[in-house]
């Protein structure tokens, strides 16, 4: 399981974060609803203040809007007045009130990186901070100065310097028809998942992810490419190479020039999320209100999820981007079951649940075969190595909580020598609302490592299953392992009532959490000191 400290659980930027001790959600008077704050912001009032007119705002003006009818916030260098919004706002007036007159981006990423402020808080936009002029490059200059993509020593700046030989670097070479791009990670732990590119006619883009930032090539390119290209990862060495395939065979005097951020380093947490547009391929019922959506990556992006990550939808509802963040999952539980003819890197697949009193999720179910998707890149720490040499592995899911569990059970079975055990227990209200039950009992003949359990809450029928809600009495007994001294993980995940529940439960079973959660709800436990098979790296 991923691991949290116990006091910060759910991790802190997860939507689900809504415990005492973390970001609590606030009942919301009548009429304050999402719904009508969007309703609010297409009614034409004035909701700056300002007439409609833009502003620039010094440090001094921004100090001076600190009350609650009077609150401007900086997020990313923009200021919005944000006290229209007050009553409106799921965490509460307080909330808000920390970042009141002064820069929230860092109050804001912990909390709502996910949230698209920039579409909720549009018509509340007063204006830019005032900032210094800045020195402008010729960057056409400069790229002619560069040597295949590497500047010179004496160019390398003085973070770069003081990075070392460490510091990831980029080179680029050609032929009469192909343009490679070389990203020399410097890291060993590179592979497909590590690298995601999107490009758009001159715009060329690639994440490379390195511990816990993002090496960034951002490049306007000097000539046209095709929208197919191919990507290879040297694991011995680090090493990515990009190969573009030229529009016209003739030869590049250079590169291209350079974008926002191009060839920076920069903590993934002071990065803002980058979508690209996916084409709904096809929807299926599941149960009776869940549905397994596949999308398809556009033909110019690169991008694979890790296991144990999770991406954010976005749909414009009522003139608003709304975003949320889904965990996909493989296509199908069974190798029979999968579609030879869609290759994994190019789908991406959710199990997503219909409320039908939502926002977001009947708007995604009203779209059409042929729709588009935005698709951010993924997000979340969880590394799949920790998994190697484990024996014993315990999954605990309740409703759409099972979604994180597709994949980790997938990888279990298939790439997990050391495997001994994979014990699934899955809490539902009915039988109708198990998902996938017939893939998981029939994985369960077929493998012998996996057992699979049942627990409903409400059976409307004859149920000769177990019955209840996640207890002691429950747990006690599923979390036997298969040896006293075997090395062992625990998953869980649900709404946060249940999660909460079943942590303070394996504290007591001398299970301790090892790292954060990179899935909104998903956490994860390994033996604790008390048993021989503690001794694992952290997680």
């Amino acid at each position: 399981m991923l691991n949290v400290p116990s006091q910060s659980f759910p991790a802190p930027r997860s939507q689900q974060r809504v415990a005492s001790g973390g970001r609590s959600k606030v009942p919301l008077k009548q009429g304050r609803s999402l719904m009508d704050w969007i309703r609010l912001t297409k009614s034409g009032k004035d909701l700056t203040g300002l007439k409609g007119r833009l502003i620039e705002v010094t440090e001094e003006e921004l100090k001076k809007h600190n009350k609650k009818d009077d609150c401007w916030i900086c997020i990313r260098g923009f200021v919005y007045n944000v006290s229209p919004y007050m009553e409106y706002h799921p965490g509460g007036e307080d909330e808000l009130m920390r970042a009141a007159g002064s820069d929230g981006t860092e109050l804001f990423d912990q909390v709502h990186r996910w949230v698209n402020y920039e579409s909720m808080l549009k018509e509340c936009l007063v204006g830019r901070m005032a900032i210094k002029p800045a020195v402008l490059k010729d960057y056409r200059e400069e790229e002619k100065k560069v040597l295949n993509g590497m500047l010179p020593k004496s160019q390398v700046t003085d973070t770069l310097a003081k990075e070392g030989p460490s510091y990831p670097s980029y080179d680029w070479f050609q032929t009469n028809s192909l343009v490679t791009i070389a990203i020399y990670t410097k890291q060993k732990d590179i592979n497909l998942d590590s690298i995601i590119v999107d490009h758009q006619d001159d715009s060329f883009r690639a994440e490379t992810i390195i511990k816990d930032c993002l090496y960034l090539i951002h490049i306007g390119l000097s000539h046209e490419v095709q929208e197919d290209f191919s990507v290879r990862v040297v694991e011995s060495v680090g090493k990515i190479e990009i190969v573009l395939k030229k529009k016209e065979n003739t030869s590049w005097d250079f590169l291209g020039h350079p974008l926002e951020n191009h060839n920076s380093l920069i903590p993934r947490k002071d990065t803002g999320l980058y979508y690209r547009k996916c084409q709904l391929i096809s929807k299926e019922n599941v149960t009776h209100d869940t549905r397994l959506f596949c999308l398809m990556l556009p033909p110019s992006t690169h991008l694979q999820v890790p296991i144990g990550q999770h991406v954010y939808l976005k749909l414009p509802i009522t003139g608003t981007e709304i975003v949320k963040p889904y965990t996909p999952v493989s296509g199908s539980l069974l190798s029979e079951f999968k579609e030879p003819v869609l290759p994994n890197n190019k789908y991406i697949y959710f199990l997503i649940k219909i409320y039908h009193t939502g926002l977001f999720t009947p708007e995604l179910d009203r779209l059409q075969i042929g729709d588009f998707v935005s698709v951010s890149s993924p997000e979340g720490n969880f590394k799949i190595s920790k998994f190697q040499e484990l024996e014993d592995l315990f999954l605990l899911a309740a409703g759409t909580g099972f979604t994180p569990m597709v994949k980790i059970l997938n990888y279990a079975l298939t790439d997990i020598p050391s495997l001994r055990k994979v014990k699934l227990m899955f809490f539902n209200k009915t039988e109708d609302d198990i998902i996938w039950r017939s893939q998981l009992e029939k994985l369960a003949f077929k493998d012998k490592r996996l057992d699979v359990e049942f627990v409903l809450s409400a059976p409307i029928s004859e149920w000769n299953g177990k019955q209840g809600h996640i207890s002691p009495a429950l747990l006690s007994e599923f979390l036997k392992r298969n040896l006293d001294k075997s090395k062992v993980l625990v998953c869980i995940c649900g709404p946060v009532p249940f999660t909460e529940q079943g942590v303070s439960q394996f504290h007591h079973h001398h299970y301790s959490q090892r790292q954060e959660s990179s899935c909104p709800g998903l956490a994860v436990f390994a033996a604790s000191e008390n048993f021989a098979s503690t001794q694992n790296p952290r997680l």
